[in-house]
């Protein structure tokens, strides 16, 4: 079944499930890695701060995006909130039920409410299984028996998912990476969840079936309407996919919003330095307008050792001596939507036009341009 290779138009927001609750809350979520060293004796001499605190609320059908840079611990707060992982310290809670420290006994009955995409097609499949093993595989685990049995349940899911039912003996070897990550759709789809973490599922594809992947995750949000947490780096992925949208530096989150104030009225300097790096593609006959490329200095802090008060201010353009001493708290500021939340002490225009003037080059790059127009005279 070939798919338009387009990517569709951003959708509009769908309501909170009928009774307005959340479906889940993460509150203060943090994630520590000791770092040991030491001889002979190893030992704990530090600690990655891989996620620090963050509040996230996502509720019943809504697809809520949450982007940042590389390391900056998107899918570490995925593992934690399908609880692959413990959590250092926060709570986590699934339809109001505390689930952030529950045993696997405690567990089972949310297990198949919440599933997980894997960013790496090849490596999340068993190679030795064929599809019809693995997809069913969940159903076994859980002793669910779907009417008709698990094969025709199997071949159905395959269909959903835009392939063929006969591939149900094949093995995973002899699947592209696209037909792949459907196969990890169809598996996650299998004991009809609530919440599917979707970590990163396009980043590892070619660019040509991206939109395919996205497009099918697309119908199975808002005809099965289930509720999904996208995580990625691609920020016109996450545009056309999510009603929401987090934005993570270092293990913090510094801005959240509807899609529409986040693209269109960012208030944080990094959401301004990430959005101006998107690629455009110019329609012919359409006019170009002014474009900022806002290029941030430096590399981003390690996460053993983040700087004080606000995690950006070493590579903000607008930090003072109060971004040192004071971390942001992440709320609402003036002039934003209601649910639009920023961490900063100094936050930009609510436009991207105002952001024409300041561009911040690393030295390195500023040098390098330097060469090159020298070069061209």
């Amino acid at each position: 079944m070939k798919e338009d290779l387009v990517l569709p138009a951003p959708r509009e927001a769908a309501e909170p499930g009928p009774d307005g609750d959340p479906l889940l809350v993460v509150k203060g979520l943090t994630k520590h890695f000791p770092v040991k060293g030491g001889f002979p004796i190893r030992r704990t001499v530090g600690q990655v701060q891989a996620v620090d605190g963050i509040d996230l609320t996502v509720h019943v059908g809504e697809s809520f995006g949450l982007v940042g840079e590389s390391g900056c611990g998107k899918s570490t707060t995925g593992r934690l909130i399908t609880r692959l992982m413990e959590p250092t310290a926060g709570t986590i809670s699934y339809r109001g039920r505390d689930i952030t420290h529950a045993g696997r006994k405690q567990l089972a009955p949310i297990r198949s409410e919440i599933q997980m995409i894997f960013q790496d097609p090849y490596s999340s499949l068993n190679p030795r299984q064929t599809v019809g093993k693995i997809i069913s595989g969940p159903m076994e685990i859980n002793g669910i028996q779907p009417e008709g049995g698990r094969e025709k349940r199997v071949r159905e899911l395959l269909e959903i998912v835009g392939l063929n039912p006969e591939h149900y003996n094949r093995f995973p070897h002899e699947f592209s990476g696209g037909q792949r990550q459907r196969i990890g759709v169809a598996r996650a789809l299998a004991l009809e969840p609530k919440l599917i973490v979707a970590d990163e599922p396009v980043s590892a594809l070619d660019v040509s079936i991206q939109a395919q992947v996205v497009n099918l995750l697309q119908k199975v949000q808002r005809e099965l309407g289930i509720a999904f947490l996208f995580i990625a780096h691609d920020l016109a992925v996450v545009r056309h996919f999510s009603q929401r949208v987090a934005v993570m530096y270092l293990g913090k989150v510094i801005e959240v919003g509807d899609r529409e104030s986040i693209y269109t009225r960012p208030r944080h300097p990094y959401t301004h330095a990430l959005l101006s790096a998107v690629p455009e593609v110019n329609v012919a006959g359409a006019e170009a307008g002014p474009r900022e490329r806002i290029r941030l200095a430096g590399d981003v802090p390690s996460p053993i050792s983040p700087p004080s008060g606000c995690r950006f201010r070493t590579r903000c353009w607008k930090a003072q001596e109060k971004c040192a001493t004071e971390e942001p708290p992440l709320v609402r500021i003036s002039g934003n939507h209601e649910g639009h939340l920023t961490a900063c002490h100094f936050p930009e225009d609510p436009t991207l036009e105002a952001r024409g003037e300041d561009i911040v080059l690393d030295p390195a790059l500023a040098a390098l341009e330097e060469g090159h127009d020298d070069q061209g005279a």
